[in-house]
This record gives C-alpha cells, structure tokens and sequence, in this order.
C-alpha cells in the first residue's frame, strides 16, 4: 500500500511558538520572555529540565542556543546539552586566575530566538559586563531573545537569611525577588527529599569524597523538607497571581477581598533587613502591598555619613523586595508611623527590637513601646535582634 504525502507539520503550534512568530514579525522592538526553572536545593535537575526543554524547542525549529551551563560534570547534564549550539565563553583575567563567564554580547550578536542560561543568581567575575547574571537575562531580554533560566530557592533575597536558620549555610549569591516575580513562567524542578539524597548517595551530584558531608550538613532531609515547602509556596503563588490576573483581563468576576497591606519600620541599622524580609514574607502569604517607612526626625539632620548610607543601602534593599518606599518627617517616630499606617490603610506595622538598653530604655521609652500603645487599631510585631523565624 502506497501512503499518500505527509504534511510537513500538521500540528497546532505551541504558544511558545506563536509568540515566537509574533517577535519574528514584530522587530527589535519585542521584549522576550523569561522562564525560570526553580528548585529547592541543588542536584534536583533543574539545569537538565532547561536543556531537555532547549531540545524541544529545536526539534519544534526554534533557533536555540546555550548562553551558559553548569554541568559539574554530571553525565546526564552533560548528555542533554547535546547538538545544542554553545557559545562560547567569555575569558576574564583576575588576580592572576582565568576566570570564564557568559559572554552576553556574542549572544546578542548571534541574535537567536531562545538562550538557555543557566544560575539566575551567579555573580560575575569582576571585569564583566553587569555584575550579576540576571542583570545579563535582562539585557537579553531588551534584545527580544527568550531566556530559559534556573535558580534555587535559597537565593531569593527575602528568603536568605531564613534558609541560613534552616540549613547554618550562609547564602551569598542572592537575586531580588522581583527578577523572579515578574518572569513568565515558573516552573518546579521537583524531588523529593528522600529521592535526592539517594542521587547524592549514588555519587549523581557530588564527587564521592563530599557525598557524607553533603547528607549531614546542608541536604539533611528535614533541612530538605523545609526548603522543598519555600518553594511549593513560592510557585504557588504565582500560579495564583497569573489566575487572578487572566480573570481580570477575562473580565470574570470574583469576589476577591481588597489586599491588606503590611508596613516595615526602616532605619539605619543592620536589622532594618531583617525586619524588611519577616514583613515581606508577612505581605506575601497576606497576598498584601509592602510598605518601607523611614521617619526622619530633626536629629536625623546631625546623621554620620555612614549612618546615612546604611540607610539607603537598607532602602535600596527594600525596593527589591518590591516595597514602596515612603519617607516621612516628624518629631516623634512612632506617633508618625501610626499615622503613616492609618493614611495608607495599613493592617500591620512590623518593627525592629529597641536597640537601647538600661536607664536610657527606662527614661525616654523605645519607639516600639509608643507605637504598641499607640496603635490600637493596628497589629504590631516586633522582630527580636538576631532572630527571625
């Protein structure tokens, strides 16, 4: 039996592709797309399910390139990256050491549609184009080129320091969390703790002589249990965040509350970050606005240099975490952050322990005691010194 002509392809094209088609037609001038596959810890095959979906893509005739892998030498990483176009990296000299990075203006020079760029997080050898590889995703993205990326959740900024009480592992490569809030698309690289630790038992993710350190220190699975939970919540409530937004652009209607909102007290101090992460992760399970304050006072006006650029560096730390920035003047701090709360309709207010102590405490009273008394019609919390659970 004869078979007649096969069509090239007669399937129904992906949204992926049609977006594709769109950006192909519309010019410099489209932005592209951001997806992010996130996990728990490392080792749970989140840079393999970034290659594995580089390769569907090709095979769909999309022009995909490699910008930058990490494979650590795992051979199933290593096998998925295939014939998949890499470009290669670039070389930066320091301190005597050859250092190599994405080279994020050749990726832009080969204009492909879709790079896979892997570590989200990864801060770049000095010398480098941005300091951060996020910042490179983002300059792809200008660019029209659609980026495949990966992170673990440890990284996120408003998640850090709790992942360091979880674990006892310090996180430096961090990302801020509106990089990840506004991707596209979020993905989990999903395990489970039990079948992870068998991986890193079975040498899959580590060399052998680091596989008993690995188990008993950061991957012990109740560290795993609670990392796994950060982030089920996190794509969670993205995946709440794109229904409520396809139903308001559907015009659906739903009887959904108007957000309460959660207010940080910000200062100068070291735990002003502290503070600012237990209020976004308040506002974040309340689906809530975030709120940084800083009440000036007329002695701020006597402020050191160094006090002055703690506080900006605690602001700038506040906006990525997405909060709105509010500064206000008075002469009495909690009196005016009660006002400031009840202006913007704010449910909580979220403060750092008194830093005086003794008969000074005694005197003159700390500002998180004024505001307790003050804010009848307010929730207040405060955050003790060097905790934050």
């Amino acid at each position: 039996m004869t078979e007649g002509p096969q069509r090239v392809d007669d399937r129904r094209p992906t949204a992926e592709e049609m977006l594709e088609r769109v950006r192909r037609k519309a010019g410099s001038g489209a932005r592209g797309r951001l997806r992010v596959y996130l996990g728990m810890a490392p080792g749970v095959g989140k840079t393999y399910a970034m290659l594995m979906e580089g390769q569907r893509r090709k095979e769909r005739g999309t022009d995909v390139v490699v910008g930058y892998v990490e494979t650590y030498g795992r051979p199933l990483t290593e096998q998925a990256i295939g014939d998949l176009e890499i470009i290669p990296r670039r070389k930066i000299e320091y301190k005597g050491v050859t250092l190599q990075e994405m080279d994020t203006e050749a990726v832009i020079r080969r204009k492909p549609q879709v790079a896979l760029v892997d570590e989200l997080a990864h801060t770049n050898a000095p010398g480098s184009r941005h300091e951060k590889r996020w910042q490179d995703v983002h300059e792809l993205l200008d660019q029209g080129i659609t980026v495949v990326s990966t992170v673990n959740i440890q990284h996120l900024e408003s998640l850090a320091d709790i992942v360091q009480t979880i674990t006892g592992a310090p996180v430096r490569e961090r990302v801020p969390d509106w990089v990840v809030d506004q991707a596209d698309e979020i993905e989990l690289a999903d395990m489970s703790p039990h079948a992870l630790r068998q991986r890193i038992r079975h040498g899959n993710v580590y060399p052998k002589e680091r596989v008993e350190q690995a188990l008993h220190s950061f991957f012990r699975e109740g560290n795993l249990n609670a990392l796994r939970e950060l982030a089920l919540r996190r794509v969670a409530t993205k995946v709440e965040e794109d229904l409520e937004e396809y139903m308001r652009q559907q015009q659906i209607e739903a009887a959904w509350p108007a957000g309460e909102r959660v207010m940080a007290c910000v200062d100068a101090r070291p735990d002003a970050q502290r503070v600012l992460r237990r209020a976004w992760r308040m506002a974040n399970r309340l689906q809530a606005d975030l709120l940084a304050v800083f009440v000036e006072t007329p002695g701020w006006a006597n402020a050191s240099p160094e006090d002055r650029r703690a506080l900006e560096e605690n602001l700038r730390f506040a906006e990525d975490l997405g909060a709105q920035i509010i500064r206000a003047t008075g002469s009495d701090v909690a009196s005016e952050l009660v006002r400031v709360a009840r202006e913007k309709n704010a449910g909580r207010i979220v403060i750092g322990h008194p830093r005086r102590r003794g008969l000074s405490l005694l005197l003159r009273g700390s500002t998180a005691a004024k505001l307790l008394r003050l804010a009848t019609d307010v929730d207040v919390q405060v955050v003790a010194a060097g905790k934050d659970t």
